[in-house]
C-alpha cells in the first residue's frame, strides 16, 4: 500500500529566471516535464510521465481552485493562477501558472501546456488568506458540497472587489 506524502514546512523558492513547463493529455496525465519541473517536483521523469498532474497538488490548495482551472481550460480558454505545489519530499513551492489548451487542426483539445514562473512574495501573501478561507469553507461543508462552498468564498471576494477572477489574479 502506497503511503501518503506528509506535507512539510520546507519551502523551495523558484529562481527568478526559472520556467517550469509541463504538458498533459486531455485527462491531466503528464506527457512532458522540463528539467526544472523534475527538479522542483522531486520526482524522476519516469515517475512523472504517465502520472496525473495532481501528483504535485498540495493539501493547502482548495479543490474549488482546481475545478475553476479545469472548467476554464476545458472550455478552450487560458487560465492564470497562483498555486502552491508539493514536491515528493513533502516540501512546497509557489508558482504563478499559465495553462493553455493545446488544439489540433480541427480545434479539438488534445492536451494542455502549463508554464509556471516565480511568483512575487507580495502576491503569495495576498492569495494565501483567500485559499485558507476557501479551504476552511470546503472542510466545513464536507465532501458533498466542498467545491461549491470554496467557490462561494471566491465569488464573494470577487463581488467585494468588483473584479473578475482574472482581474483579481492580475491585481496581486
Amino acid at each position: 500500500m502506497k503511503r501518503a506524502i506528509q506535507p512539510s514546512n520546507v519551502e523551495r523558492k523558484m529562481r527568478e529566471n526559472d520556467f517550469i513547463v509541463s504538458k498533459t493529455n486531455p485527462k491531466g496525465i503528464i506527457t512532458y516535464g522540463n528539467p526544472i519541473f523534475i527538479e522542483f517536483s522531486g520526482y524522476s521523469e519516469a515517475e512523472l510521465l504517465g502520472s496525473q498532474h495532481n501528483i504535485i497538488r498540495h493539501p493547502d490548495m482548495p479543490r474549488a481552485a482546481f475545478k475553476l482551472a479545469w472548467d476554464t481550460i476545458q472550455s478552450g480558454k487560458e487560465f492564470f493562477a497562483y498555486v502552491k505545489n508539493m514536491s515528493k519530499d513533502g516540501g512546497f513551492y509557489w508558482v504563478f501558472t499559465h495553462i493553455t489548451p493545446d488544439v489540433d487542426a480541427n480545434g479539438q483539445i488534445v492536451g494542455y501546456t502549463s508554464v509556471r514562473r516565480c511568483p512575487s512574495a507580495e502576491a503569495v501573501a495576498k492569495i494565501e488568506p483567500v485559499y485558507r478561507a476557501m479551504l476552511a469553507a470546503e472542510k466545513a461543508a464536507g465532501a458533498r458540497s466542498a467545491i461549491e462552498a470554496g467557490t462561494a468564498v471566491l465569488v464573494d471576494i470577487m463581488k467585494q472587489t468588483g473584479m473578475s477572477y482574472e482581474e483579481l489574479v492580475f491585481s496581486l
